[in-house]
């Protein structure tokens, strides 16, 4: 009769033991583990406010004022040589001054996911390794060379105003000035 007890005890703990290894093993992975593994080997690195001049018919008409942070992976930034905040500058000034991305009086809206993918592109493509994650837009406004003349900068044309993201942390500002 003992044989038996410790037989059906027995038999118990391993088919418990089967079943909990079973639902063990057929749990899904975390698709949120995923996302915060890849935001802990993530940098925001805070941008300094940079003025581009506005050029038409070969006379400065307006300024754009630009702050744009970028989000970089801090396992590659050891790779790079080059200063991100001197290349992102000379990006931003190509689309800005050079291809006239942003076209003001032909009421043209700015495609912002496309601008920010283009920025990143071309970065990381001067720096040869994708460091840059993301490239934050906190404010890009546009000044009127005649509101400049009349001291009015508090007529200053929000364009894009974006917040720096809160799960990632901060890196030190870029040195330097532009």
């Amino acid at each position: 009769m003992i044989k038996l007890i410790i037989t059906g005890v027995w038999v118990a703990i391993v088919t418990l033991g089967a079943v909990y290894g079973s639902i063990q093993l057929a749990k899904p992975e975390d698709p949120n583990a995923e996302a915060e593994k890849k935001k802990a080997v993530q940098e925001f690195i805070p941008g300094e406010m940079v003025t581009f001049p506005v050029i038409k018919k070969g006379d400065v008409v307006g300024y754009f004022l630009s702050k744009t942070s970028y989000i970089v992976d801090k396992s590659k930034m050891a790779e790079v040589t080059v200063p991100i905040p001197a290349v992102m500058t000379d990006e931003l000034y190509t689309a800005f001054v050079g291809d006239q991305i942003i076209r003001i009086g032909d009421n043209r809206e700015l495609d912002v996911k496309g601008f920010r993918e283009r920025i990143k592109t071309a970065v990381n493509k001067r720096l040869g390794a994708e460091v840059v994650v993301d490239v934050v837009f906190e404010q890009i406004d546009y000044l009127s060379k005649d509101n400049l003349r009349q001291q009015r900068a508090d007529k200053a044309e929000t364009i894009v105003h974006e917040a720096p993201p809160a799960d990632i942390p901060a890196g030190k500002a870029a040195e330097g000035g532009h």
